[in-house]
């Protein structure tokens, strides 16, 4: 007799993962969309965030934005970049969002802005520390890549910034974040963001929050899986 799945135990919150990069401003958009989905679920899940980097070539110092672009889409931007642009300018009011990006002079790397995030997770601070990561780019041009910024963030959200700077400047958890991001590319991650819930189904991209809320309603019935 073949064995029964067995299912997940009533009244648990679904773990979700998201794959995703703070210079990414899809990946903004859709977390604020799994919040307002997340915000009408109940027990309200649980989200994990997770590391990615759209060019981990970018120097540690970071890059000039406006040149970092011109090398990579050319002098004048197509449509297709101008549209998205459009998009999300239009999509951002509706989830809380401002995007600003004439205020954006650098294109930071953000291996230690995950860094940041790993650490505010362990003191139960990572909604705290992705809005303020999202927000500081996206909004406000800063240089998210950049020490004294980050320790900022870090003191905003109540922890220790000169524990942080510490941390920063020495290579604490550098390596766990790079083989964090080397798993998920393992798993076939190649674009953010990108839920994973309960370890078993996906999400890819900035989706509207009934999409999630559906996606939570089916996760919620399986029994979760480490990944």
């Amino acid at each position: 007799m073949a064995k029964r799945k067995k299912s997940k135990p009533a009244n648990l919150p679904v773990e979700v993962d998201m794959v995703s990069d703070f210079v990414c401003p899809w990946c903004w958009l859709g977390y604020k969309q799994f919040i307002q989905a997340a915000d009408k679920t109940k027990p309200r899940p649980n989200l994990s965030f997770r590391p990615y980097m759209l060019d981990s070539a970018v120097p540690e110092e970071g890059a000039d934005y406006r040149e970092y672009m011109k090398a990579k889409f050319g002098d004048k931007p197509d449509n297709r970049f101008n549209a998205m642009r459009d998009h999300l300018e239009a999509a951002g009011p509706d989830a809380g969002i401002a995007f600003d990006f004439k205020a954006i002079t650098r294109r930071p790397n953000t291996l230690n802005a995950h860094r940041l995030m790993r650490w505010a997770q362990g003191q139960d601070l990572g909604h705290e520390c992705a809005e303020q990561l999202f927000r500081a780019y996206m909004e406000k041009g800063e240089d998210i890549g950049d020490l004294d910024i980050l320790c900022r963030i870090a003191g905003d959200i109540g922890m220790d910034a000169e524990l942080v700077r510490d941390l920063l400047g020495g290579g604490q958890d550098k390596v766990d974040i790079q083989n964090e991001m080397l798993f998920f590319r393992g798993l076939g991650v190649t674009g953010v963001p990108f839920f994973i819930y309960a370890g078993q189904m996906a999400v890819t991209g900035a989706q509207p929050p009934e999409t999630h809320r559906k996606v939570l309603a089916d996760a919620a019935k399986l029994e979760p899986q480490d990944i």
